[in-house]
């Protein structure tokens, strides 16, 4: 477990020149910046997303607010990395997202699910519009607060809950025999 103040030290100390510093904030986020880059569409360019944000996070580590929370700031670029990402690939590398392994991108507890549901909601969620899917995805996907997903994907916290609430509308149609969480 991570603790604010433990992180708050971290990027103090990569600010003062102790740049190897860096590493260990990388090895606490690499794992949730990499589900966030999969989940909002990056999917076999995953890993090129991440490093590139990474990198980018680190140079911009001078004008990040010393009270703010690193993940939703780091998820926040991993989100936009991901958005250039995606536009930049086309329809082509839209096919290679679709096409890649669910197994890679669940987590264990998602595992417990059975393959044909998650297929079905996996499907689902991508068939949203991309707001509705970044929303989903950044709320019951990477299991962010509200908060935190208002600030990765940069919308106001009322947005974050109207859009979550009309794309739990459309996923309680796409799936009408399931249930999907009010």
């Amino acid at each position: 477990m991570t603790s604010s103040g433990d992180e708050a030290e971290i990027v103090a100390r990569v600010r003062g020149g102790e740049s190897a510093a860096y590493g260990e904030l990388v090895d606490r986020h690499a794992s949730v910046a990499k589900r966030t880059a999969v989940f909002l569409g990056a999917g076999a360019d995953a890993d090129d997303v991440v490093q590139e944000a990474f990198v980018k996070a680190y140079r911009a580590l001078a004008g990040f607010r010393e009270s703010a929370a690193f993940r939703p700031w780091l998820l926040r670029i991993v989100a936009n990395e991901t958005r250039n990402a995606v536009r930049a690939r086309g329809r082509r590398a839209r096919r290679e997202e679709l096409a890649a392994p669910l197994d890679v991108v669940l987590d264990p507890a998602d595992a417990a699910v059975s393959l044909e549901r998650r297929t079905e909601l996996v499907a689902a969620v991508r068939a949203l519009p991309e707001q509705m899917r970044l929303v989903v995805t950044c709320r019951y996907l990477l299991d962010l607060d509200e908060q935190e997903t208002a600030v990765v994907l940069g919308w106001p916290r009322g947005t974050v809950k109207s859009r979550l609430h009309r794309a739990l509308g459309r996923l309680r149609d796409a799936l009408p025999d399931k249930e999907v969480q009010r």
